[in-house]
């Protein structure tokens, strides 16, 4: 009969070590996966050539925990402004504040020309990740469309760039709270 070694681990121990570590493995994963999940990320598919939409009430409607509050960010007017027109807005470029996307800051800046809007830049936006510069290279033309032919905040939500699609309403409604003044 085989006498076992002193420092030769048993069968039993060298399985109940796979066990644990193929559960510390699988554990891992469903932790990873449940926080993306509540993270409310959605990856847009590339190949999607046109996203879908939901309205959604203005951002002045509902309080958002993502703007931002502080003097130093609150609205500026680039260009000084002209007389109101029937919109109510006046003429000239607005940067709104910095509002968080979560994956990246977005911060836009809009153009008036007779009191209505023209044009909406995007000064900033999350880009830093090879997934947020694909959703948003697609959202940010549709979202400039959206502001555009809505003439205000009250903007529909792209389905796969929500939360910048948020962090872009409500930058862009403090900048035309500044147009109204």
């Amino acid at each position: 009969m085989a006498r076992k070694q002193p420092n030769q681990e048993s069968e039993f121990v060298r399985s109940l070590k796979k066990f644990f570590l193929s559960a510390f493995v699988v554990l891992t994963f469903i932790a990873y996966f449940l926080h993306q999940r509540s993270a409310n990320v959605s990856a847009a598919s590339p190949a999607a050539t046109a996203p879908s939409t939901t309205t959604v009430n203005s951002p002045s409607t509902a309080p958002s925990a993502n703007t931002a509050t502080s003097p130093s960010l609150a609205p500026t007017a680039t260009q000084p402004p002209t007389s109101t027109q029937a919109t109510g807005y006046k003429n000239g470029t607005f940067t709104g504040p910095v509002a968080d996307a979560y994956y990246g800051n977005v911060q836009v800046q809009v153009v008036i020309q007779n009191g209505k809007i023209t044009d909406v830049k995007f000064l900033d936006y999350p880009h830093d990740r090879r997934t947020s510069a694909e959703i948003n290279a697609q959202a940010m033309p549709w979202l400039t469309q959206e502001a555009v032919q809505a003439q205000s905040a009250n903007i529909n939500i792209i389905s796969g760039a929500t939360l910048t699609s948020q962090a872009f309403a409500n930058s862009l409604q403090a900048a035309l709270v500044s147009a109204s003044n």
